[in-house]
């Protein structure tokens, strides 16, 4: 029988997301299930869904932590960088991605369901880490980080995704790709290359 007045809201709250992302962390989008939150937690099923109001806001909460640390994560190899920040953020995103591989695919494999939005407090954690990316790209193109830079930096954020989604799947080793951060990097290089020639 579920534990009913255990915890405070606030922290059923913490309690679940905890767990939640634990168990995305170990068993990955396809395999993840509410009801198994709940168990491992000792509450009801019904509990979790009360408190986040469905396995689809649940999931969406813990994908946003997941950005949170990869965001946290950036900025800590940004702050030991050497002179090169851009390799410095691109090893990072491979890093992360390498070291936490059901909980970066889970960002991805999750859709929002017709008619649910994402609430502003998640977009605003969520964005932070394409912040991270345009300030660089900003930097590196001596631009201020809104405009050209930002709308590059985007652009760059889905080509090293790319790099980075085919190392994991394996797709770029069956390709002979036996170094994809080195290639993504070089892509990026490439094209902030080609956006200081066009200034």
């Amino acid at each position: 029988m579920g534990r009913r007045s255990d915890h405070t809201r606030d922290e059923l709250e913490e309690l679940i997301l905890a767990a939640g992302h634990a168990l995305m962390a170990e068993q990955g989008f396809a395999r993840f299930s509410a009801r198994e939150v709940a168990k491992r937690i000792g509450y009801s099923v019904g509990t979790v869904y009360n408190v986040f109001g469905s396995a689809d806001a649940l999931v969406l909460a813990i994908n946003t932590r997941t950005f949170g640390l990869w965001a946290d994560h950036l900025r800590a190899a940004l702050a030991v960088a050497g002179d090169d920040r851009i390799r410095a953020l691109v090893e990072a995103y491979f890093a992360f991605a390498g070291d936490h591989p059901n909980l970066w695919t889970a960002i991805y494999d999750h859709r929002l369901p017709v008619g649910m939005a994402m609430p502003d407090s998640d977009a605003e954690i969520r964005g932070a880490l394409t912040g991270i990316v345009s300030a660089e790209v900003a930097s590196a193109l001596g631009e201020p980080a809104d405009g050209r830079a930002a709308i590059l930096a985007r652009s760059l954020i889905a080509t090293v995704h790319g790099h980075c989604a085919f190392a994991l799947t394996g797709s770029f080793a069956v390709m002979g790709e036996e170094r994809p951060m080195e290639a993504a990097l070089a892509r990026v290089n490439e094209s902030l290359a080609a956006a200081l020639q066009h200034r």
